[in-house]
């Protein structure tokens, strides 16, 4: 009767190893919830990414006014006949 006894308590030992620190057991769970999460929101950029891309190529497949836009935010590109004018803001003196 005294070995069975040790012999549950062993095996609930090893049962309870296996569990925390073995193949597939909490250790192992918390780093891939990690992981996944990680990705999650590395997939959660890049689906804001593509939306806002898809967004740009409608826009462009549209007309000429996001082709002008761009043009001239990205190119600094004038029509011709207009004058640009850039307003610089106001820097504080050193004394």
């Amino acid at each position: 009767m005294r070995f069975f006894q040790i012999a549950l308590v062993v095996l609930a030992l090893f049962l309870q190893y296996k569990l925390w620190f073995g193949h597939n057991g909490v250790q192992d769970y918390t780093r891939i919830k990690s992981a996944v999460k990680a990705h999650q929101e590395i997939n959660a950029n890049l689906t804001k990414r593509n939306k806002l891309l898809k967004a740009d190529i409608e826009d462009l497949k549209l007309g000429l006014e996001g082709v002008e836009e761009r043009a001239r935010h990205e190119l600094g590109m004038i029509k011709p006949n207009e004058t640009f004018i850039r307003v610089l803001p106001k820097v504080p003196h050193e004394n």
